[in-house]
C-alpha cells in the first residue's frame, strides 16, 4: 500500500560548514549553512515484513557503493529510534532529491532527516523539528560512529546556523544575513569515510594535547571573528577568515592536495577567500564569490580541475 502524502513534506536540505570542521566535535562553535538543494523520501508499505530501499539521489561516482553499508546502518538506527519495526510491518523507502552526495555535502543527514520525515508523516505522528532532528542524529551515527550533530541540524532547519555541542542537547542558533551570500562549491570526486577521519584526529588530539589546544584556541577566536563578519556583511573579512580555517584544517592534517589545488585556483580566479568545507582527505571545498561575476569566473575555473561544481547562494 502506498503512502500518498507528497515528497516535498520530506525534504531535508545539504550543508557547508563555513567554519568549525572538526573542531565542533570539541564543543566549540561551529557556523553552517544549509544549500536549497534537498533530498526527499518516500515510504510504503509492504504486505511482508522486510526492508527495501531504493536510492535515486543523484551522486558522485562510487559515493553510494561506497556508503551502501554505512546507509543501511543509518536507516536501520533512525528506524529502531522511531520505533519503526520493520520484522512486523514491510517497508519500500525510496529516496530522490536533486542533492548530490559527495563527501561534504551533509547527504547522509538529508537522507536520514528525510525518512524521518517521512514517517512522521506516514505514521501521522505530528512530531516537532526537534524530534525529527533527534531521529536524524541517531541515523547519522550509522555514518559518523560519533556525529557532531550539525549536519542533522542544518538537514532539519535549513538557513544559517550557529552550532554548538554540550554535554546535553546542541545549541543552535539561526542567523540572518543583511543579504545572500554567493557561494561556489566543488568536489574532488573523492568521498572519505568521516568515521575514519573523525577518528584519525582524534588519535592525534591524545597523541599530542598541547599541539591540538593551540590550534583549537586559534580557531575559537577565529569563528568569533567569523560570526561578526557575518552578521555585518562584511565579506571581505568573512574571506580572509574562511582561508585562515583553511590553513587550520591543513595543519590538523585533514586537508588534501586536491583539495589545497581547488582552494588556491578559486582564490586565484577572484574567490575573496575559499576553504576545504567537511569531512576533508577529499569531498568538498567552498568559494566566497561576492558577485555574479566572480561566481561564474570562479566556477569556470574550478570546472577544469573539479569533476563537479555547483554554484548557490546562503541567505
Amino acid at each position: 500500500m502506498a503512502s500518498t502524502f507528497p515528497t516535498d513534506k520530506t525534504r531535508a536540505f545539504g550543508k557547508l560548514i563555513l567554519f568549525g570542521e572538526h573542531f565542533v566535535v570539541y564543543k566549540v562553535p561551529a557556523l553552517v549553512g544549509a544549500v536549497s538543494a534537498y533530498t526527499d523520501c518516500q515510504l510504503e508499505y509492504l504486505d511482508e515484513p522486510g526492508l527495501e530501499v531504493v536510492d535515486n539521489r543523484p551522486a558522485v561516482p562510487l559515493y553510494k557503493e561506497q556508503k551502501y553499508d554505512e546507509g543501511m546502518e543509518a536507516i536501520r538506527l533512525t528506524l529502531n529510534h522511531l520505533g519503526v519495526d520493520t520484522k512486523q510491518r514491510g517497508i519500500k523507502l525510496t529516496f530522490g532529491g536533486d542533492l548530490c552526495c559527495s563527501s561534504g555535502i551533509g547527504a547522509s543527514a538529508a537522507q536520514v532527516v528525510s525518512l524521518a520525515r517521512a514517517v512522521n508523516i506516514a505514521e501521522s505522528r505530528n512530531l516537532s523539528d526537534e524530534e525529527i532532528n533527534a531521529a536524524g542524529y541517531e541515523g547519522e551515527k550509522g555514518y559518523h560512529g560519533t556525529p557532531s550533530g550539525i549536519d542533522n541540524t542544518a538537514a532539519t532547519f535549513g538557513g544559517l546556523l550557529r552550532f554548538q555541542r554540550t554535554d546535553g542537547a546542541p545549541v543552535f542558533e539561526k542567523k540572518s544575513l543583511p543579504s545572500p551570500i554567493r557561494i561556489v562549491y566543488a568536489s574532488t570526486g573523492i568521498t572519505a569515510s568521516t568515521t575514519k577521519v573523525v577518528g584519525d584526529v582524534r588519535a592525534k588530539k591524545e597523541a599530542d594535547e598541547a599541539w591540538f589546544s593551540n590550534l583549537l584556541e586559534q580557531y575559537e577566536v577565529l569563528v568569533e571573528e567569523g560570526q561578526n563578519a557575518v552578521e555585518a556583511g562584511d565579506l571581505s573579512t568573512l574571506g580572509k577568515l574562511m582561508d585562515q580555517n583553511h590553513s587550520l584544517l591543513q595543519e590538523l592534517t585533514v586537508s588534501c592536495k586536491e583539495l589545497d589545488d581547488l582552494v588556491l585556483a578559486a582564490r586565484s580566479a577572484g574567490a575573496i577567500g575559499a576553504k576545504m568545507s567537511g569531512t576533508g582527505r577529499g569531498g568538498l571545498m567552498i568559494a566566497l564569490t561576492p558577485t555574479e561575476e566572480v561566481q561564474d569566473a570562479v566556477a569556470n575555473a574550478l570546472e577544469k580541475l573539479a569533476p563537479q561544481v555547483w554554484k548557490t547562494t546562503f541567505a
